[in-house]
C-alpha cells in the first residue's frame, strides 16, 4: 500500500508549499534524537520517515505525480531536488542554532552519500548558528553546498570493451572507431600494445552517454 505522504507529516493534501516546509522543519526538530533521550533508535526512524515525506512533497514534480497517482516511481532522496536541498540546509542552521549535534545524520544518510563518492561526515566541528562548517577528511571543510553537489553527482562508471589488432597495428599504432549510444568515437592505439594490455580513455563516456565514466579497451594482438 504506497505510503501517506501527507499523514507523515501531518498536514491537509491542499497545504501550500510554505506549510508543506514549515511542517518539515517542526518534525525534523521533534525527532531530534538529543530531543528523545532512550528512544534514539525510534526517532531516528521516524526521522527517516519524515526526510522520505517531504522529499516527495517537497518537490513539485514528485509531488503532482503522487497527487496523481498515489505512488512515486523513483522516490531519490531529499538532496536530489534543489527544493528539498535547500529546505534541509536550514533544518540543520536550526539544529545548530538548537545546538543539536548532527552525527547521527551519519546513520540516516552516510552510506547513500558515500555511495556517490562523497567523503565527508555530518560531524559539527565550528561555527556559529546559521553558518555551520561539516568535517571532510581530517584538516578539510565542507559547505553544504559542496554537500548537495557530491549527492546530486552522477555515479562515475567504467566501461570496457575487447578489440583484437593485427600485429602490424600493434607494432605501428593505429587509430579505430568505436561506435557507441549513435555515437562515433575515435580511439587510438599507441604502438608497441601487446596481448593483455588495457588501453584507457578518460571522461569519454562524456561525449557518448553525457555522463562521468572512462572507456577502457583490452588488446588482443593477433
Amino acid at each position: 500500500m504506497a505510503k501517506d505522504y501527507y499523514g507523515i507529516l501531518g498536514i491537509p493534501r491542499n497545504a501550500s508549499v510554505t506549510d508543506i516546509k514549515k511542517a518539515y522543519r517542526k518534525l525534523a526538530m521533534q525527532y531530534h534524537p538529543d530531543r528523545n533521550p532512550g528512544k534514539e533508535k525510534w526517532a531516528n526512524e521516524k526521522f527517516k520517515e519524515i526526510n522520505e515525506a517531504y522529499g516527495v512533497l517537497g518537490d513539485p514534480q514528485k509531488r503532482k505525480q503522487y497527487d496523481q497517482f498515489g505512488t512515486v516511481g523513483n522516490i531519490g532522496d531529499i538532496f536530489g531536488s534543489p527544493f528539498t536541498a535547500t529546505t534541509f540546509e536550514e533544518m540543520m542552521k536550526d539544529f545548530g542554532g538548537a545546538g543539536l549535534r548532527f552525527d547521527f545524520l551519519d546513520d540516516i544518510f552516510g552510506d547513500l552519500l558515500k555511495g556517490r563518492g562523497s567523503s565527508f561526515a555530518f560531524r559539527s566541528f565550528g561555527g556559529r548558528p546559521g553558518k555551520l562548517r561539516f568535517e571532510g577528511q581530517p584538516g578539510q571543510e565542507i559547505n553544504l553546498n559542496e554537500v548537495f553537489g557530491q549527492a546530486r553527482r552522477p555515479r562515475r562508471q567504467e566501461v570496457r570493451y575487447e578489440l583484437a589488432i593485427s600485429q602490424k597495428e600493434a607494432l605501428q599504432g593505429v587509430k579505430k572507431i568505436l561506435k557507441r549510444k549513435g555515437k562515433r568515437l575515435e580511439v587510438k592505439i599507441p604502438a608497441g600494445v601487446r596481448t593483455g594490455d588495457v588501453v584507457k580513455y578518460r571522461n569519454a563516456l562524456q561525449t557518448s552517454d553525457g555522463l562521468p565514466g572512462d572507456i577502457l579497451i583490452k588488446v588482443t594482438v593477433k
